[in-house]
């Protein structure tokens, strides 16, 4: 591992955050950069935010819909890190001047009251959440345009940018996630409808596969940690002043808007 282009690399995209302008995509920088690169990256990116006194609050799933995987060329998902700093409130405002080119994704999110240690099944997702509600998350890329490969997505923390939480907590047993049905609205107008079959077949199998994912790694998903477990439907472009919402069948609702 060149560890001088994992530094060099993070600091390209930590110029993107600090300065409020794209930068160019890594993959084009360097076009062998490879995909376990692009975790060392988002790892000294988390690294350091920690050390400034961020603190983990879980993990995102990205590229779980067939349609993200074949235009991004890959066969799998990725994975992000959530920290304190990401969180808004249900139906909150976050200011415009905080992201570059936000899109927003409707997703259940998983909070976990045990351990999981892959290697799992979706039944050990099941037993070792507490509950699921609904979640909006605003995704983000510090690449230009979003014009990205896989390696890019994935060192830029798997695009993460915010993400809120709503509704009222379900214990997962109480619904057939597969079935459970969607609708997202942009500034009152339906805009997307989905299922939780469209993250995997089974936002638990997200969950399932995350865990497996980082047993590989020798990383473990800890009790009390959210997990956003992929989006039920395609991101939708923000602008200053949309508002979003989404509607979960027997979750309820969260929502956000954007500042002008």
């Amino acid at each position: 591992m060149d560890k001088e282009k994992i530094t060099r690399f993070a600091d390209h995209l930590a110029a993107a955050s600090r300065e409020g302008v794209g930068v160019a995509p890594l993959t084009l920088l360097d076009p062998q950069f490879s995909e376990i690169e692009a975790y060392h990256v988002q790892l000294k990116t988390i690294e350091r935010k920690v050390k400034d006194g961020a603190r983990i609050t879980g993990k995102k799933i990205g590229l779980t819909s067939r349609a993200m995987q074949t235009l991004l060329g890959v066969d799998q998902p990725d994975y992000g890190h959530l920290l304190d700093d990401m969180v808004v409130e249900n139906n909150g405002e976050l200011p415009f001047e905080y992201v570059l080119s936000p899109k927003v994704e409707a997703e259940i999110a998983f909070l976990l009251k045990r351990d999981l240690e892959g290697p799992v099944t979706i039944y050990d997702v099941m037993m070792a959440t507490e509950y699921v509600v609904p979640a909006l998350e605003i995704v983000d890329s510090r690449i230009a345009n979003w014009q990205i490969k896989l390696e890019d997505t994935v060192a830029d923390n798997a695009s993460s940018g915010f993400y809120v939480l709503g509704g009222h907590p379900v214990k997962p047993q109480d619904l057939d996630l597969p079935l459970v049905g969607m609708a997202f609205y942009k500034n009152q107008e339906l805009v997307n409808t989905g299922v939780g079959a469209a993250a995997l077949g089974n936002p638990a199998s997200c969950v399932a596969w995350l865990a497996n994912k980082l047993y590989e790694l020798g990383i473990t998903l800890k009790a009390g940690e959210i997990i956003l477990s992929g989006a039920l439907s395609a991101a939708v472009e923000a602008k200053p002043g949309d508002v979003f919402h989404t509607r979960i069948a027997g979750l309820g609702s969260v929502g956000v808007r954007f500042g002008r």
